[in-house]
């Protein structure tokens, strides 16, 4: 039985983004864009990136979404946050390496390119 409740509460803390993840690529020099964002993201964005409705947060997955934002609208979006959202500002916590990973991962999501 304990063993269960340890299994179950790694599994709650780790699907909550409270685990570490590794936030280097196995080549130790790049940050892992993929960790980061599971770390960081994933609980309000989803762990496939389509967001949730109830939080309005965007469908990454979506061409439409994807053409319609740049590059530098998301590294800000990132780095400040965005004003009657619950999206926080990552700028204090994130260096700009990292966030660039995060943009590089997210494009990586576009249901286009799959």
């Amino acid at each position: 039985m304990g063993s269960y409740v340890q299994t179950l509460l790694i599994l709650l803390l780790a699907g909550a983004g409270l685990l570490p993840v590794p936030l280097k690529s196995a080549e130790g020099d790049q940050p892992d864009g993929a960790g980061l964002y599971k770390q960081k993201c994933s609980m309000c964005h989803g762990a496939e990136g389509k967001g949730f409705t109830a939080l309005k947060t965007p469908d990454f997955t979506d061409p439409k979404w994807q053409e319609g934002i740049t590059d530098k609208e998301i590294v800000e979006t990132i780095k400040n946050g965005k004003k009657g959202t619950p999206m926080p500002a990552f700028g204090d916590k994130l260096k700009d390496d990292e966030i660039q990973a995060l943009v590089a991962y997210i494009r990586s999501l576009n249901s286009n390119k799959k």
